[in-house]
């Protein structure tokens, strides 16, 4: 088995149904070129049939991007996959993304059908959309909460009918990880021609285990992960790319890699963060602004003696300049002397207590204590 992940991108998809957050098609064009300079194997450049806009976003994507496979979502409609077609014709490598319901919750509810007649319907738009494209990808939709046996049996239908990716989507985050690995394995070891195709994986964030669902599936065989930027997406979001590459990256043991330039990985945030409007918040794993930030005098002196104490990754590996030692009421001496060098300062012991001592009754009232505020604190400390 390959060791080699791909990394479907679907913030131009599913990343942009959050309310708000729509982009025209001059926009989803920059993001789609910054896509590409990441390295992402698949973007997912909207959902043709749902609006002119969409459609136009997929046609105009086709034409400038060149890397990576264009991906087009469909539901098992023949018109649905008819537009998904006609929108990648300028596709370098053109996908269609298409598929039904799985859990016997969709089945009855959603479709008011059968399982028998749910896998007709995916055999049939399978083999139509493959007589559009040579590249097709089959989701199961709800496969996190759907019958083993059944899901099984639906995707070794849809390879048969020349599925060359299948999808088996944690739709509503409903999985726990060890729960959704056993549902791949189960797959790698109940379909017979699981051989011919990539099973591929996409997991929601409702109970907020994405990324973990998401690596369990990897470390089952899945070897395609659907991800956003910044994790964001219907709901509670999706699996974040940020996270599943730097998991992938920082341990090593696993054996596994993408072909992600993770230096562009906060870059490619913040671009995202800006055209959604859509701040990443303080604490997000990877790309958060506290993600290389310190400010416990434990962590701070811990960082400051060798960064490996408290950090598992070095910054500028995500394109982030370098860690941030902030200085709060938290804070210890050790970190108070290091800022005031770097600022160009240096004090004896007996000064720099007393200073200190100064510095936590400023930090109680300002709460974050900047550059300006310690030039002031050390120049009470100068004789005239």
């Amino acid at each position: 088995m390959s060791n080699r992940v791909q990394i479907f991108d679907t913030t131009l998809r599913d990343g942009e149904q959050v309310p708000g957050s729509q982009l025209t098609t001059e926009e989803k064009i920059i993001v789609a070129k910054q896509l590409e300079k990441l390295g992402v194997d698949v973007i997912e450049a909207g959902f043709p049939v749902s609006s002119p806009g969409d459609f136009r976003s997929v046609v105009e994507i086709s034409k400038v991007v060149r890397e990576p496979i264009i991906c087009a979502l469909s539901r098992a409609v023949i018109g649905d996959i008819d537009a998904a077609a006609d929108a990648l014709q300028y596709a370098k490598r053109g996908r269609i993304h298409t598929g039904i319901g799985s859990s016997d919750i969709h089945i009855q509810h959603k479709f008011n059908t059968t399982r028998e007649k749910i896998i007709e319907r995916a055999i049939s738009a399978t083999k139509y959309a493959k007589g559009k494209v040579e590249d097709v990808e089959f989701y199961c939709e709800d496969a996190g909460r759907a019958d083993l046996v059944f899901l099984a049996q639906l995707v070794e239908a849809v390879i048969g009918a020349g599925a060359t990716v299948v999808n088996i989507p944690d739709t509503t985050g409903y999985c726990l990880p060890e729960e959704y690995g056993n549902k791949i394995k189960y797959i790698f070891e109940n379909v017979k021609n699981i051989h011919k195709a990539t099973i591929s994986i996409h997991c929601h964030n409702d109970l907020g285990l994405a990324t973990a669902n998401s690596i369990a599936g990897i470390s089952q065989g899945a070897r395609q992960v659907e991800v956003t930027i910044n994790g964001i997406g219907e709901r509670a979001g999706n699996t974040s790319l940020e996270e599943v590459v730097m998991a992938l990256n920082v341990h090593k043991e696993l054996g596994l890699e993408t072909g992600v330039n993770t230096q562009f990985i906060y870059p490619t945030s913040q671009l995202v963060s800006k055209m959604m409007r859509m701040p990443v918040q303080a604490n997000k794993a990877i790309v958060g602004r506290n993600a290389f930030a310190h400010s416990s005098g434990i962590h701070q002196d811990g960082h400051l003696k060798n960064t490996l104490n408290y950090e598992i990754m070095n910054p500028q590996d995500v394109g982030v300049d370098k860690s941030d030692i902030v200085l709060t009421a938290r804070s210890g001496r050790h970190a108070l002397k290091h800022r005031l060098e770097l600022l160009g300062f240096s004090f004896d012991k007996p000064t720099l207590d007393e200073l200190y001592t100064r510095f936590l009754e400023v930090a109680d009232v300002k709460k974050e204590v900047n550059d300006a505020d310690l030039v002031d604190l050390a120049r009470t400390a100068i004789p005239a």
